[in-house]
């Protein structure tokens, strides 16, 4: 049992006018180790202290995609966590964690794809995507890295409404 405790983190379930929803190519760049294959992923990051949760996903979806325009539409209640897989280089920033604890948000994009910019930037920001794409929610739950899909397969369930 590890003493490390998890980071609070939010993801960002950005759905398309036609129900499709939004993944990024990750870049591996730590604990969240990529594997060929499974490279695809919602936008996600860590929450300030004090931070609202929907302020949090807003925050993290510009800073990762440079995407402002969009509406929310919910968020799931509950924190779902998962383990980082035994593979952290020394000193890494979430090397001090077990894992991340995540809630939700969904939002309908608002913009028009030529708006999405990968290289935004924020604060202590390094690129998160090398590209991008539209994706069914079963498309998105089958192209991210196997630690992260139970908690993409309860955001598919929790949302699914909004992909149709």
């Amino acid at each position: 049992m590890s003493a490390k405790p998890y980071r609070f983190n939010v993801g960002v379930a950005l759905f398309h006018r036609d129900g499709r929803v939004f993944v990024g190519r990750a870049i591996e760049a730590g604990p969240e180790r990529v594997f060929p294959g499974y490279e695809w992923q919602m936008p996600q990051g860590g929450i300030d202290p004090d931070e609202d949760i929907i302020a949090a996903a807003r925050r993290e979806l510009l800073e990762e995609t440079g995407i402002s325009k969009a509406d929310y539409l919910a968020s799931t209640a509950d924190w779902w966590a998962y383990d980082f897989p035994d593979y952290t280089p020394s000193g890494h920033k979430l090397e001090a964690f077990q894992g991340q604890q995540q809630r939700w948000v969904a939002f309908r994009f608002t913009g028009h794809d030529s708006e999405i910019d990968l290289t935004a930037t924020g604060a202590d920001f390094s690129p998160e995507f090398s590209e991008w794409r539209w994706v069914t929610l079963e498309e998105a739950v089958a192209g991210v890295v196997a630690f992260k899909r139970p908690n993409y397969e309860k955001m598919a369930r929790a949302f699914a409404t909004f992909s149709g």
